[in-house]
């Protein structure tokens, strides 16, 4: 599943007693995946249109957190309704957004392969700007605490040109 980046160099001016250590650590390093594609986030989740609402992770730290975008267009199912004159995306969708973000960091957790994870919980949620058509939603999730391997908890914010849309603390549950 993991695309293999360059992430470090190795410098050629270093001894030839510490290349092979470089190498090591510039391989573990460069194993590290740090973005991905819709195509790879569609392997990871089994959320499908309409319902999957992140195109791509653009950062990623193992364990810690994710940075996701969702780009908003007008043709999305629930523009129609949500409002005619007047399009806004739902704030349970934003919310939804921000936790599929937050579920990119707990499925490539390896204490918690092959299991679901559900809401179990929102707290703290607060919607500050509306989120239209045309806006890039850019959704930071932080991992808080996992317990038992089965719970865990995420600090989630959305953002739209550097202003904050939504902020709030989520919860999952694992199942089987």
């Amino acid at each position: 599943m993991s695309i293999l980046t360059e992430v470090n160099t190795i410098d050629t001016t270093t001894p030839t007693s510490t290349k092979s250590e470089a190498i090591n650590e510039t391989t573990i390093i460069s194993e590290i995946k740090t973005t991905f594609t819709s195509e790879e986030i569609q392997k990871l989740l089994p959320h499908r249109y309409p319902f999957l609402l992140v195109d791509k992770i653009i950062d990623y730290v193992p364990g810690k957190k994710a940075v996701g975008v969702k780009n908003v267009t007008i043709n999305e199912p629930h523009f129609p309704g949500h409002f005619p004159a007047r399009p806004l995306m739902p704030g349970v969708l934003i919310v939804e957004a921000m936790a599929q973000v937050g579920g990119i960091v707990l499925t490539q957790m390896s204490s918690v392969e092959g299991g679901l994870f559900v809401f179990a919980g929102i707290d703290k949620v607060r919607f500050r700007r509306q989120v239209v058509p045309g806006d890039q939603l850019v959704m930071t999730v932080e991992l808080l605490w996992v317990k038992q391997r089965r719970f865990g908890k995420m600090q989630g914010r959305a953002e739209v040109d550097g202003q904050l849309a939504c902020e709030g603390e989520l919860m999952f549950s694992l199942v089987n």
